[in-house]
């Protein structure tokens, strides 16, 4: 017995490329010296965030030392991980 049906996948150029991009994450870091509303606003003119997100992750960032709070690519990462880092607030990319 031959199977005749085959599953194939067409991708385009660009789709292929969007799988081949590692993708990180933008981790912020909990500190002792910044306020809840200096590190909401942080995240709303840096990271693009809305109110509502940006306090949850400053509240999981406060509860758990750290939280994700974008994802990309490196190169996408690394002006707003410098933004956070010129505000004083410790930020990496993983």
């Amino acid at each position: 017995m031959y199977a005749t049906d085959f599953d194939t996948e067409t991708l385009t150029l660009k789709e292929v490329e969007k799988k081949s991009v590692k993708e990180h994450d933008l981790i912020l870091f909990n500190d002792d010296v910044n306020t809840f509303d200096f590190v909401i606003d942080s995240l709303i003119k840096v990271c693009g965030h809305e109110l509502i997100q940006a306090e949850q992750c400053t509240y999981l960032v406060h509860f758990s030392g750290k939280c994700a709070v974008k994802r990309g690519t490196f190169k996408q990462l690394e002006p707003l991980c410098t933004a956070l880092l010129e505000r004083s607030l410790t930020a990496e990319i993983h």
